[in-house]
This record gives structure tokens, C-alpha cells and sequence, in this order.
């Protein structure tokens, strides 16, 4: 299923209340998208261009497809903030896949493929390996998510940033298709959810992890 990017979309977004997942919203409905946001509760200070849907659990596939229906594309910024909070994105997507969405953009991380053999020795060598042995938790459950959306049969893109920083969005990231942009190790919120967005206007991400920093 290819989809290309255009005006008036009509997206909806998962995990739309966290720090990343608010700056998706934010953009989209700057383009002019017509955005429904998943939310576990009603919320009361929501955006007037913004349809609100509340699923209180991820599980009840009825109220996914009712949340996904006549949507476009579907992107979710729903990942563990810590250690502690794993496994959040395996399970989550698991379940929105349970619901068909034809176009699924996600957030991964660099971490959870080994860094490219371009990148620099400092990252090849410790940065990225102290990261994951300490982060493991957080990036099983990054690779039990893209495994769920390997054997799936939608059209998916995972994005896999590394650090990321609460820094204005820039517009200057880079992006590397089948792994981590090499000596990449920071990426503003703004900048990764720009990135999401336009990997709905670039077949070539399809079923693709695809490296962002900047």
C-alpha cells in the first residue's frame, strides 16, 4: 500500500498526549491534516481542530478499527520512557496491528541494530554498546516491535533515532534507510516527528526501518 503525502490527510495518532506525540499532532494539524488522537482519557484542554477517541485498553481491537476507520495513515509515538516502563511499544503495536492499519509509521531507536560500519569508533565501540546493555529493556521491546511489524503485512516505517533532546525543530535532520545515520547522536522531538510526517510522502520507507538524527 503506497501512500503518497498530501494535503488534508486524514491521520490518526497513538500515544498523541506524550512529549514526542504532541509535536506529531501540533504539525499535522499545521498542514492541514485532519488528526484523531488516541487517548486513554477524555481529554479537556484539546485542540478544537482536534477529534479526540479514547481507548482505555490497546486490547480491544473494536474500538482500534473504530479509531483507525477512514484514516490514511496511522502513526504512533507510544514507546517506554525508561528501563521501568518496558515492554510499552511490543505489546502497543501488536495491538493496533490487530486493527489492519494500511500505513503505520512508528518510533524505534538507533540502538537496536548494531551501529553502521561507517560510524565513528567512539560510537561503534562504547557509546552505542554501554547505551544498550544499559537501556536492554527498552530496546528488547523495540525489537519485539519490529519483528511484530516485520511478519505483519502493513506498510510500516520505524523510525530509529538516537538521543532525543527537547530542542526546537530545525528542519536540517538526516535520514538513513536500513539504519542509523553514522554519527548521529542527538535528534530534537520536533525534528523526529517532521521526520514521521514525511515518511508519509516517501515510498522508499515502506517496510523500512529508517535512521533519523541530526
Amino acid at each position: 500500500m503506497i501512500i503518497t503525502y498530501y494535503d488534508d490527510m486524514k491521520l490518526t495518532i497513538f500515544g498523541a498526549s506524550g512529549r514526542t506525540g504532541r509535536l506529531v499532532v501540533a504539525q499535522a494539524l499545521e498542514r492541514g491534516d485532519a488528526v484523531t488522537a488516541v487517548l486513554r482519557r477524555p481529554a479537556t484542554d484539546a485542540d478544537p481542530r482536534l477529534t479526540v477517541h479514547v481507548v482505555r485498553d490497546l486490547s480491544d481491537t473494536a474500538a482500534l478499527r473504530a479509531a483507525i476507520e477512514g484514516a490514511d495513515a496511522v502513526l504512533s509515538a507510544i514507546g517506554p520512557r525508561s528501563r521501568k516502563d518496558a515492554p510499552v511499544a511490543g505489546p502497543a503495536t501488536r495491538h493496533i496491528l490487530t486493527a489492519e492499519p494500511g500505513r503505520l509509521v512508528v518510533i524505534s531507536a538507533a540502538p537496536v541494530e548494531p551501529p553502521p560500519a561507517d560510524d565513528g569508533f567512539l560510537s561503534r565501540r562504547i557509546a552505542l554498546p554501554l547505551v544498550g546493555r544499559i537501556l536492554r529493556p527498552v530496546y528488547d521491546d523495540l525489537r519485539e516491535m519490529e519483528a511484530a511489524l516485520r511478519a505483519s503485512s502493513a506498510a510500516w516505517t520505524a523510525l530509529r533515532p538516537p538521543t532525543l533532546t527537547d530542542r526546537a525543530a530545525t528542519g536540517r535532520y538526516r535520514t538513513r534507510i536500513g539504519g542509523s545515520v553514522p554519527r548521529g547522536f542527538t535528534v530534537s522531538r520536533g525534528d523526529l516527528a517532521a521526520g514521521m510526517l514525511d515518511c508519509l510522502g516517501r515510498p522508499e520507507t515502506i517496510r523500512e526501518a529508517v535512521g533519523i538524527a541530526g
